[in-house]
């Protein structure tokens, strides 16, 4: 019979990692989210340009997002630090059987 609490947590045999599809999908919408941070800061620094100080801060910073996007969106996603139930087999079985010794 089967034990239920090992059945709710199974026993992890790869450490495989996301799909292409997916990691190409997460990539794009670091993309979009960066590239779609760059018009409203530009649009600030028109409605601020009485304040120049303000107005050329929000074009500075605007200025490298495009670059940034590219190389965050093209980089790897991070790895997945997961708790992962790895099998461990009963080794104290092994230990409390007797053991042969052999005199020289």
């Amino acid at each position: 019979m089967a034990d239920p609490q090992h059945a709710a947590n199974p026993v992890l045999i790869t450490d495989a990692a996301l799909s292409y599809e997916e990691e190409l999908a997460a990539r794009k919408h670091r993309y979009k989210i960066m590239m779609g941070m760059r018009i409203p800061l530009m649009i600030l620094a028109a409605v601020f340009y009485t304040t120049p100080w303000l107005a050329v801060t929000l074009l500075v910073l605007s200025i490298p997002l495009p670059w940034m996007a590219v190389l965050i969106a093209n980089d790897r996603l991070p790895k997945k630090r997961e708790d992962a139930n790895r099998y461990q087999g009963d080794r104290r079985q092994i230990e409390q059987r007797e053991h042969r010794v052999i005199d020289g």
